[in-house]
């Protein structure tokens, strides 16, 4: 059996099951552990499969993006986390974007004390908190209010991106898989094209209970990434996966994190 037809078995498998053993592939196509490995990790990066323990199952698919105040009891110690972490990495007198949600407002907490810093933002949360709790100038990109997730999205918002010329964007996701970053969203698409084409460096910043998860809209492909920051909780596939793109990958410590 040629590759090709290995893999489509696998997503045959998996499609009909839901999720399957590594075990069970190498029997069903009686090739080694290690052929079956390099097939998965080729899906994942396709973002067809996901990779577990012991076997792979398909990617879940969120159909509605939570609002703001579901995701701010969601995951919080490991945002806390990559906030910290992703803080460490901005320069000083510098001009960073920081991407609507709650990770970002968990990075933006960290920033009270900088200096001649520029934060572009679409997110009222979070040019509110900067605006009582640091000395930051502050952009606002504007555009289409959305009210449950209190950012600007659209057009308008992408339109004023594309004017700016920025050192590090923090692009937040609420789906990412190896395939890239999507949203049920579609009206989010152009502000994130906009951001990455805007800035020199574009940093994914997600926590790991997103990945694996799949949206309507493909915003941008993993590769339009130069670094991504999550948490320790990403699966070991994800990471291989990210290490054989080429995209360096920071994980943070968290208070539930279980040492091996």
């Amino acid at each position: 059996m040629i590759p090709v037809e290995r893999r489509q078995t696998i997503l045959d498998m998996v499609a009909e099951r839901g999720i399957v053993s590594i075990n069970e592939l190498t029997e069903r196509m009686n090739v080694s552990h290690m052929t079956i490995r390099r097939d998965l990790q080729k899906l994942e990066q396709q973002g067809a499969v996901v990779l577990v323990s012991g076997g792979v199952q398909l990617p879940g698919r969120l159909a509605h993006e939570p609002s703001r105040q579901d995701k701010t009891t969601m995951a919080e110690p490991q945002k806390a986390a990559i906030g910290r972490l992703a803080a460490s990495r901005v320069q000083p007198e510098s001009c960073i974007y920081l991407d609507a949600g709650t990770t970002a407002l968990a990075l933006a907490q960290h920033l009270t004390d900088y200096e001649q810093l520029t934060v572009v933002t679409n997110d009222f949360v979070i040019a509110n908190f900067l605006l009582d709790n640091s000395n930051c100038t502050i952009i606002h990109t504007g555009g289409t209010v959305c009210r449950e997730n209190r950012s600007c999205v659209g057009e308008a918002a992408a339109q004023a991106l594309r004017h700016l010329l920025i050192d590090q964007a923090f692009i937040s996701a609420s789906s990412w898989s190896m395939r890239g970053i999507s949203t049920p969203a579609e009206d989010k698409v152009a502000v994130k094209r906009a951001i990455a084409a805007a800035s020199r460096q574009r940093v994914l910043l997600c926590d790991s209970t997103k990945y694996g998860q799949v949206a309507t809209w493909l915003a941008l492909p993993m590769d339009a990434f130069d670094m991504v920051i999550t948490d320790t909780g990403l699966p070991e596939g994800a990471c291989k996966a990210l290490a054989k793109a080429d995209i360096p990958l920071l994980l943070a410590e968290w208070a539930g994190t279980v040492s091996a």
